[in-house]
């Protein structure tokens, strides 16, 4: 397929270590998120935190320090997207993948599927500021001016 704009083949290894890698980040930011906000909040930081979909609410301290928790996790992940995936039409299919992924841990995690309307709330919300950030990241780099080089004889010389 030479000859399209930006192909991409098929790499399920590819694919594989990517969403990979955007899970680890994701973790490894909402638990220095949730580090910064429980000396703030003063809460314990337990495992619940992030896989108890009960403790998600928007009435005491300990929700809401989890919901701003995956808030800021969420927003800061777009550049994570930026940093691995690099396409902007990818960020929907990442987001949703880490989010999914993420609702397949916390049902194994409690036991039991999440109906807590408040934490699907946060799910939604989470997944659309990552993806809507991510793709204005990824967009501000994708459209960026090619550089071209003009040499001494007037000629434009791509390199």
């Amino acid at each position: 397929m030479s000859g399209k704009f930006n192909y991409t083949r098929w790499d399920p290894v590819l694919i594989s270590s990517q969403i990979v890698a955007i899970q680890c980040c994701f973790y490894s930011g909402l638990g220095l998120v949730l580090f910064i906000l429980s000396h703030l909040f003063g809460f314990r930081i337990t495992l619940d935190l992030i896989f108890n979909h009960q403790i998600v609410s928007f009435v005491n301290l300990l929700g809401i320090g989890v919901t701003l928790s995956f808030l800021i996790t969420s927003s800061l992940s777009s550049i994570t997207l930026y940093f691995i995936v690099h396409r902007a039409k990818k960020c929907l299919d990442f987001s949703l993948t880490l989010f999914l992924i993420h609702c397949l841990i916390v049902w194994f995690y409690m036991g039991q599927f999440p109906f807590s309307f408040s934490w699907w709330l946060l799910i939604i919300v989470s997944i659309t500021l990552m993806c809507c950030l991510g793709e204005y990241v990824c967009l501000k780099s994708e459209l960026k001016d090619i550089p071209l080089l003009i040499s001494h004889s007037g000629k434009e010389n791509l390199l």
